[in-house]
């Protein structure tokens, strides 16, 4: 008996999916547990795998298209079976939302302006982002957005891609082609500009609609959610970074490769967590949820929205082994291929602009923890030491955001305390 093959939710807030690509063809046997295809989620792109057994009959979402979940992908069955039913149903039920809805809004072109200011989002950016993606293609020119960041990374134009998706949209496997047969011309664009240059400006005096991304929109709307149902308060404090700067420099110098400043953050803000649980917590109501585990979240900027790569347990690990988890975490986001347990559920959160020259900035929280630490650069500052004598030193600001009916100000107010202290003395980790 034929089964209908819907679009699933992948991710937890996925609502739409793009057929990245086809891994079974009609007439391919289809066994539990195979890929079928590749589906661009809101945060990631994953693998589909099929649940049910037989022949793959009818595609009925080709690659390049969107679908919404619970809607009818394709169908397995017995070889020869009729389908015809299916399909008529499919169709059917697809004529109602088309009508409803103006025709361009099922293929949107692409005019969103490259962007590297994080707003809106979760909170800020760190200094991890995925490449930044050359300026956006002319309007009218359609492409998926993982075609657009493989061919962001690999320099090459999309204007000098033919595409092959619904009405001559650029998919995956276009810009794949492209750059194995040489065809696309590369960018007289930097792939990777710096920050500023990546912006896209409109002329003076022009308006301009950019089209809201699935990714952007559920950025918005947890963004509103957290700030709107948490009663945020901020703490401030400076921390003098001589020793923590030493400490790393003398564990790069013995490994074969730099560990990234993050690594030490993350590791310094679980030993302070576990002295103050409370901040490792969440508000469900009837209840405050203190975590057992404390999974650390690094915010990530990439070309189409923010993804919170997790670090799970980094309460139990050493430094190099989160630096090595969280490169290979970032590899994956800028990917695209984060799974949905990579980056859902931090029970605290690090948003670091340090590396855009951001003094000083707050963060808003990222829900289920009760806390985000916003991290500025380090710089060079004139204090006044013990004897009133004038010194240079590198110094930290670091900024707490604190979720009110969970955190007080006196225990968010120790937490920093320790974690200032830890940074000024890394030593202070041990005991």
């Amino acid at each position: 008996m034929a089964e209908k093959v819907l679009m699933l939710a992948l991710s937890p807030t996925m609502e739409t999916g793009t057929i990245a690509d086809w891994k079974k063809k009609e007439g391919d046997s289809v066994a539990s547990g195979d890929v079928l295809c590749e589906v661009e989620t809101d945060k990631a792109t994953m693998d589909y795998e099929s649940t049910v057994e037989g022949t793959l009959l009818k595609i009925v979402a080709d690659a390049g298209s969107e679908a919404a979940v619970g809607d009818l992908i394709a169908v397995v069955g017995d070889e020869g079976e009729d389908i015809d039913a299916i399909l008529a149903e499919a169709e059917k039920n697809a004529a109602k939302p088309k009508q409803e809805q103006p025709e361009a809004a099922a293929e949107k072109p692409v005019t969103e302006a490259a962007e590297t200011t994080p707003a809106p989002a979760a909170h800020p950016a760190a200094p991890t982002p995925a490449p930044q993606p050359s300026a956006a293609p002319p309007s009218g020119l359609k492409s998926s957005p993982l075609a657009r960041t493989i061919a962001s990374e690999a320099g090459l134009d999309l204007r000098a891609v033919e595409g092959t998706g619904p009405g001559g949209r650029i998919v995956k496997r276009d810009v794949e082609k492209a750059i194995t047969s040489g065809g696309a011309q590369p960018s007289a664009r930097p792939s990777a500009p710096p920050p500023a240059a990546a912006q896209t400006v409109a002329a003076a005096g022009a308006d301009q609609d950019i089209p809201v991304s699935q990714k952007r929109r559920i950025i918005a709307q947890r963004l509103a959610e957290s700030k709107f149902s948490a009663p945020h308060y901020y703490l401030k404090i400076r921390a003098v970074a001589e020793e923590l700067m030493a400490a790393r420099d003398g564990l790069n110098a013995r490994m074969p490769h730099k560990v990234s400043m993050n690594a030490f953050f993350m590791k310094f803000a679980a030993e302070a967590l576990k002295r103050h649980p409370m901040v490792n917590a969440s508000w469900q109501g009837d209840t405050i949820h203190t975590f057992g585990s404390i999974d650390i979240g690094l915010a990530v900027a990439l070309p189409d929205g923010l993804i919170t790569p997790i670090v799970r347990n980094c309460g139990g690990k050493g430094i190099v082994a989160i630096d090595d988890e969280l490169k290979a975490l970032v590899d994956k986001a800028r990917a695209g291929k984060l799974q949905p347990d990579e980056f859902t559920g931090a029970t605290f959160t690090i948003s670091n602009l340090g590396s855009f020259g951001i003094e000083e900035f707050t963060a808003i929280i990222n829900p289920p923890g009760a806390a985000i630490l916003a991290i500025g650069a380090l710089q060079k500052e004139v204090l006044v030491d013990e004897d009133d004598e004038l010194m240079s030193a590198t110094t930290v600001r670091l900024t707490l955001s604190c979720d009110h009916r969970v955190i007080d100000g006196a225990v968010g107010a120790a937490f920093l305390t320790t974690l200032k202290d830890i940074l000024e003395q890394p030593v202070a980790a041990l005991y």
